[in-house]
């Protein structure tokens, strides 16, 4: 079961969140003896962080076992960057980043670390502009079942491939002529 911990109360940096008491659902939310939050998401959407390197420290403080963080929402935030912090979250299944500021797609590529990632809303963000945004996400994280709410088909997957192979081969080619 997953018990969901929220915080959003517009807060400037991920580490004011230590702060503040998660808000509840329909369900109370249940604490083992340390008086730490029994869930393995965490909720910090709708607030105003830019930076998530305390993001350990932050699911650390919250969570029972950060380490079986499985869903983590980040969501409408002022977050430029895919931070390598999110790539210690081994067992994160759902990321949600809609509605941030990221602005550099290649970052996307830093997720690969993140095997069991089957879930990512990216959408929302300056790198939704780029023409092989969906591709370039694809092709870098193939395993994905979902992107921006919207479920990734087998032919998306034969073709962020060809796109793939073809980009690649490109560079190589500018490479080689340099």
């Amino acid at each position: 079961m997953i018990v969901n911990a929220t915080i959003n109360l517009k807060l400037p940096y991920i580490s004011d969140a230590w702060t503040q008491k998660p808000s509840e659902g329909l369900r109370p939310l249940k604490r083992n003896s340390a008086m730490k939050y029994i869930s393995h998401s965490l909720r910090l959407n709708n607030n105003s962080i830019t930076n998530i390197q305390d993001l350990h420290k932050t699911t650390s403080h919250f969570l029972a076992e950060p380490s079986q963080l499985a869903w983590l929402d980040l969501s409408f935030n002022n977050i430029t960057h895919i931070d390598h912090v999110l790539c210690e979250l081994h067992e994160l299944r759902v990321l949600y980043l809609h509605g941030n500021n990221i602005f550099i797609l290649s970052e996307v590529e830093r997720l690969r670390a993140l095997p069991h990632l089957r879930s990512i809303t990216l959408h929302g963000n300056p790198i939704e502009t780029n023409k092989a945004y969906r591709n370039r996400v694809i092709s870098a994280l193939p395993w994905l079942k979902n992107m921006d709410f919207s479920a990734v088909t087998q032919q998306e997957r034969v073709m962020a491939k060809i796109w793939h192979q073809s980009n690649t081969r490109s560079q190589s080619i500018k490479d080689t002529l340099k």
